[in-house]
């Protein structure tokens, strides 16, 4: 399996499952905050809408389809 097909395959795994989820959330940690004399933790949430899973997956999909061109 050549790179071109490794990388479609993983746009179109990543995109089902954006999909199914109907968009992935995280968290990420932040920066943390000191306050008279506490540690305070902080957290960033992050979210990926299905509409970027539905863009990968096509993408994988017309990158399998193209043939490469002869040079």
């Amino acid at each position: 399996m050549n790179a071109k097909t490794l990388f479609a395959t993983t746009l179109i795994i990543a995109g089902i499952v954006v999909l199914a989820y109907s968009g992935i959330s995280f968290t990420t940690p932040g920066e943390g905050i000191r306050f008279l004399g506490m540690q305070i933790k902080t957290t960033d949430s992050h979210f990926i809408p299905p509409v970027v899973g539905a863009v990968a997956l096509v993408g994988g999909v017309i990158l399998l389809l193209v043939k490469p061109r002869s040079v």
